[in-house]
């Protein structure tokens, strides 16, 4: 039985990674001081096979046992949490990516760093691939979640190229599904809370800036197909299908049959106008590809977390 340890485990992406993983008959470990993840995500899981530890990996920590997979998803990751934590959000991109690929290393495991697509920033070039270096503002206040990401892959590299650690790196985009918290900032729970509370959906600037969104379920297997190959260099996770944030408010309120208007904020600081992937290297290297699109995704997300989590009640 192959064991893997997930860090950040009790949080929207690890929670899902641990199910999947407990569910192809590895034994899991789930590291998370819960700063934003929460128990509830995870108290559904009772067997053996499943364990929680609460820890810091800003600070040195170490595991006995066999261990073969090491996924580091810890990380603040909504605007509302890396805003609130700028610090901390840094010492995990940091501290926490060194001591975990030190953990790696001292196993022999295979390492998994869940980076992201803000380490593009705001693109100039569209779609995405992994090849493009990206146009990030260091100073601005996105700049702590954004760096963080990139320095956390720059010492995935020279863990592997120096210390010969098995290492990988995915690009996660946005992704959506149950167990997202309806008050984190980001867009589909946000408009899900609203819509289904007949209230105004709130779209920044005019809404032609877009994103595209992958269903959870997706990016889980896209991230297990990548930690069970071979492959060391970045590889973009992500739905290459793209939408306008009014186009996905307009689903939104077509999937919920919502009464809801939609009204218009001001643009976030350094809110990227883009963001597409290539996902072309994931094909010929994984052979993955998302296979849930927007529509049916909304209808699970709202199917599995039910109305009254989406709407705020009772989630964690």
């Amino acid at each position: 039985m192959p064991t893997s340890v997930v860090t950040g485990g009790a949080g929207f992406l690890g929670s899902h990674l641990c199910d999947e993983l407990l569910r192809r008959g590895h034994r899991v470990i789930c590291i998370d001081n819960l700063e934003t993840g929460t128990l509830h995500n995870i108290e559904h899981i009772r067997v053996p096979e499943f364990e929680h530890r609460n820890l810091d990996i800003t600070e040195p920590y170490f595991i006995e046992g066999q261990i073969d997979f090491v996924y580091h998803l810890a990380s603040p990751a909504s605007p509302i949490d890396y805003l609130r934590l700028p610090l901390h959000t840094l010492k995990v991109g940091s501290y926490g990516t060194h001591h975990t690929l030190g953990l790696a290393k001292f196993h022999r495991a295979r390492f998994l760093l869940a980076s992201t697509s803000e380490v593009y920033g705001d693109p100039q070039v569209h779609p995405q691939p992994e090849s493009y270096w990206g146009h990030v503002n260091p100073i601005g206040p996105r700049g702590v979640y954004d760096e963080a990401k990139r320095y956390a892959e720059a010492l995935t590299m020279a863990y592997h190229r120096q210390q010969g650690v098995d290492t990988s790196i995915a690009r996660v985009f946005n992704t959506f599904g149950s167990k997202m918290r309806p008050h984190d900032g980001r867009a589909i729970p946000t408009f899900l809370r609203q819509a289904l509370s007949n209230r105004p959906l709130t779209v920044f600037g005019d809404g032609s800036q877009t994103r595209s969104f992958c269903y959870v379920t997706d990016l889980i297997r896209g991230l297990i197909a990548l930690a069970e190959s071979g492959y060391h260099d970045p590889v973009n996770i992500g739905n290459p299908d793209e939408f306008t944030l009014l186009d996905l408010a307009q689903a939104v309120i077509e999937v919920t049959g919502s009464q809801s208007e939609v009204v218009f904020e001001a643009l976030p600081v350094d809110d990227p106008h883009v963001r597409q992937p290539d996902i072309t290297l994931a094909r010929q290297i994984l052979g993955w590809e998302p296979e849930v699109d927007l529509r049916e995704g909304l209808r699970r997300t709202i199917e599995a977390a039910g109305t009254e989590a989406l709407v705020g009640a009772g989630a964690g």
